[in-house]
């Protein structure tokens, strides 16, 4: 059966398995997002933690994918998650971490100085700054860390249905255990095209949030 019939036949499955990709990677770059972005902001005011957090999160990247999928099963089977999409969620939110931290530091420190003079000359407080001049002049940055920390999980993501995550990966360890290239050509079809449509989105998003005279 050539692969397009295969695809064809197999439409409703894609649709589950990718709705379900989508649920894992939202929930993992969700998590990410909330713990990251302060993360990035609060350390520009501390240059030592700064450099201790980029170098863990730089740490952390350097570990292979499937080393730190198999790491996650005997530590979290003392709770009963040692395998499944409790592991996958928690190793995608580590590897998401770094460049949503490293943007929104890089992206902090790069405000122009006479900007927050002004405003601080206008009155505000730290608070205000923050979230009125720096963060809106910042988001083009941030937005940039989030849309690699998503591309780049989407096929991370993919490798988790070997620790039972499901998503998309279901058709590529298929393909591979079977000796199937139907579905190994379109699980990786089908995460490519995942990944292409997830950047445009954000991009469309950061487009909206970026102030118009930054776009």
């Amino acid at each position: 059966m050539p692969t397009w019939h295969f695809f064809i036949q197999n439409l409703d499955d894609i649709w589950f398995r990718t709705l379900e990709h989508i649920y894992l990677v939202g929930i993992a770059i969700g998590l990410a997002i909330v713990v990251g972005v302060p993360t990035g902001i609060t350390i520009t005011r501390y240059p030592r933690a700064a450099s201790f957090v980029l170098y863990l999160g730089a740490v952390v990247m350097t570990i292979p994918s499937i080393a730190l999928f198999g790491m996650m099963i005997p530590l979290l089977s003392k709770v009963g998650h040692g395998i499944g999409y409790v592991p996958a969620i928690i190793a995608v939110l580590l590897y998401s971490l770094l460049p949503i931290i490293r943007n929104s530091y890089t992206a902090i420190n790069n405000v122009d100085p006479a900007l927050i003079e002004a405003a601080r000359g206008m009155g505000m407080s730290t608070w205000q700054r923050l979230r009125q001049v720096e963060i809106p002049l910042s988001v083009p940055i941030i937005m940039a860390g989030i849309r690699a920390a998503v591309v780049l999980n989407i096929g991370i993501m993919a490798i988790a249905t070997y620790i039972g995550a499901g998503g998309l990966g279901v058709f590529i360890s298929r393909g591979i255990a079977q000796t199937d290239p139907r579905q190994l050509i379109t699980g990786a079809i089908a995460v490519s095209l995942l990944a292409i449509i997830a950047d445009y989105l954000l991009l469309f998003i950061q487009k909206k949030l970026t102030p118009v005279s930054l776009r």
